[in-house]
Formats: C-alpha cells, structure tokens, sequence
C-alpha cells in the first residue's frame, strides 16, 4: 500500500466538477487579477472566521509582510517571533529593515512561550520594539491570552501567523480574532489551498483593511490614483475561484483530519518513544500536520519510507541556525526546545481523502517498528 504525505490530486477529483467550472468561470469573464471571484472568496473567508475583513494577496509571505509594512515596521524597529517555524515568518520581518528577536517555544504546543516572551520585554526596554509574531504552527493555536496581555502591556502590535491554522479556533473563537492582522496561506498542500500561490489577511480594523487594499494594488484608491508607494500583492482571480468552492468543503476537510487525529493517538500513544501532538484545552486543533517526537526519527522515517509511507520533517533546521540569519550572532543551546524539536520531530501523513485502511497501515508499521 501506497500512502503519500499528501493527495491534492484525490482532493480534486472529489470536486473536480465545481472546480473545473469555477475555474472556467474566470477564463469566460477573463477577470484574471482581483474581480468577482477574488471579491466573493474574501467575503466568505471572513465570515468563516468571524472577522469583518479579509484582503486577499499572492502569498502567506505577502500577507505577513503587507501587515508589518502596514503598520510602520521599517529599520530601526525589532519585531518578536519564534526561531521554529516556516522562513517567511522571519523572511517577512527582514526585508521591513527591522530586526528580529526569537523567544523560544513552548514543549507541548510548539507555539511562542509567553514566559519567554515576558522576559524578552522585561530584559530589551531599550530597544524599539514594535511587534510580536505568535505562530500558530501546525494548526494550533498559540496562548492568545497571555501573548496578548504582555503585548497591550508594553504596548506592541500583534500579528498572528495562521499561515497553518484555517478555522483554528481559541476559547471558541477563531484565529484571526486576536491580533491586529492575521496572516493566511494558501498554499496548496495547506488545508485550505490554492492551485498556485495565494494568501490572505484578516483584520477588525477598517481602516487598516483599507490601507492593506490600497497596498496590495500599488497604493491604489482608484485606477491610477496612487495615495502612497505600494506593490503588487494582488490575488489572481483563478485562485479566488479555486478557494471559494474549496471552502465550502473546509469545515468536514477540517473533521476528517481530526478523526484521524484521535486514531493515530487512540492507537501510537505509549508506542515506543513516540510522543504525540498536544492540544490544550482551550484550543481547537485543525492539525495541518500531525507531528510526533521521537529519538529514532532517522530511523523511523526510513522504515516508513521502504513501506510506502511518505512523511516529512517540519522544521529540521530552526531559523536561528539558518545560514541567512548567522550575523545574528546565535549559539547551540540558545532556544532548546525549538532545537530539540528540529532534532526530532516527523510528520505523518494527514488529509481528509485518506481511508482507514491507509490510516491503519500507517498505525500497524510504527508500531511494529517499535516492537
């Protein structure tokens, strides 16, 4: 048996009939930039997460870069996020001109630790602080609660990165709600994809929202009316159409992976090392990745591979020991958990299309590597 990490194709034919004409749609409109099928996702997007509005960009990384840009982030300023995440979280921050400065993460959630954060404020009041980035990683949502308070405190912006996190939800509500921006991606393998790049912003305040428009479109108000400097982070129509018929579909996509959630953790907790994802109680987990921790993960990861069984590794090197970021000056030692997790983390393979039977198969082969 065959179970890849990830099926976009199964996912298409389960709709390929709403899509194929969504898609067409745009081609017979020839609406290929922004227009009506842009518009329309937006709009449902928004009311999915219960925030008044979404504007629509090329990319996650634009969406967390139009978002500093927006709020006057430039040189001279640092900007708060965590060294275990996606590039384009600290990518984002760089090309504003400002500084990054990496509080570590918690052990259980993988998300920023508002204890560490805490003492990053207390120990940098020197510093021209501007904003904190919370990753929701893996589908998780980060302690809202805690990042927010320390943030009012020391009066911070907050950008929430749900670049893995559609329909997260914190204390019942759903990401987005929380920081002045939150940035989406819709990349295709996330659980809400595109046929190409594509990413959103969510926010509360409307005259940011406008501001974000106009940023999007050249600093546009009207056709060639520029009220500032901008760039191009236009969304194309043919990925707003794409998005609109997917997420309608989001919320059972969203079910299924947690059903195969609680089988991979009804039947691999206790299992050798292995140590499963977590989900505090007041989250609402939509497990993008299903991530376990384990000392034999090289190991691991190639008896599943000889069986057929894709996996993957998120993240296996933290930022800080990127190449791109050694002028920071960071050492071994420096932020233990995100290392530790680099060292051990593996995710298995989670979407809606797989069966039992592919869930089962991958159950039965971890634990018979572990026997």
């Amino acid at each position: 048996m065959k179970v890849p990490m990830a099926d976009l194709h199964a996912q298409y034919l389960s709709i390929k009939a709403e899509i194929d004409k969504a898609i067409s749609e745009v081609v017979e409109t020839s609406q290929f930039i922004l227009g009506k099928s842009v518009t329309d996702f937006e709009k449902a997007f928004a009311l999915a997460h219960q925030v008044k509005n979404c504007i629509a960009v090329g990319s996650g990384t634009d969406a967390l870069h139009a978002s500093l840009w927006a709020l006057g982030v430039g040189k001279g300023d640092f900007v708060i996020t965590t060294p275990y995440t996606f590039i384009a979280t600290v990518e984002a921050i760089t090309i504003t001109g400002a500084e990054v400065l990496f509080v570590d993460i918690n052990p259980d959630t993988y998300t920023l630790d508002p204890e560490k954060f805490q003492e990053i404020m207390a120990s940098n009041k020197n510093k021209k602080i501007k904003a904190v980035i919370p990753v929701h990683l893996y589908g998780h949502p980060a302690d809202m609660d805690q990042i927010n308070e320390i943030a009012s405190r020391y009066g911070i912006a907050v950008i929430e990165d749900a670049c893995q996190s559609h329909l997260a939800k914190y204390k019942e509500k759903f990401v987005g709600n929380f920081g002045i921006t939150a940035c989406f991606s819709f990349y295709p393998g996330k659980n809400l994809g595109a046929y190409g790049e594509a990413g959103g912003i969510l926010t509360n305040d409307e005259n940011l929202a406008q501001k974000l428009r106009k940023l999007r479109d050249h600093g546009q108000s009207e056709k060639y009316k520029h009220d500032f400097c901008g760039h191009n982070y236009r969304m194309d129509g043919i990925q707003g159409a794409v998005l609109g018929v997917k997420l309608r579909y989001l919320g059972r996509w969203t079910a299924r992976r947690r059903e195969i959630a609680r089988r991979y953790k009804e039947h691999l907790t206790g299992v050798g090392d292995l140590v499963m994802p977590f989900e505090d109680q007041n989250a609402f987990h939509v497990y993008h990745l299903f991530v376990v921790r384990t000392k034999e993960r090289s190991e691991l990861q190639n008896y599943l591979s000889e069986k057929g069984i894709g996996t993957a590794l998120h993240y296996p090197i933290p930022i800080h020991f990127q190449k791109a970021y050694q002028y920071l000056g960071h050492k071994k030692g420096d932020f233990p958990v995100s290392e530790i997790s680099a060292e051990e983390c593996l995710s298995l393979p989670i979407y809606a299309e797989m069966s039992d039977d592919q869930v089962d198969y991958v159950i039965e082969n971890i634990r018979s590597f572990f026997k």
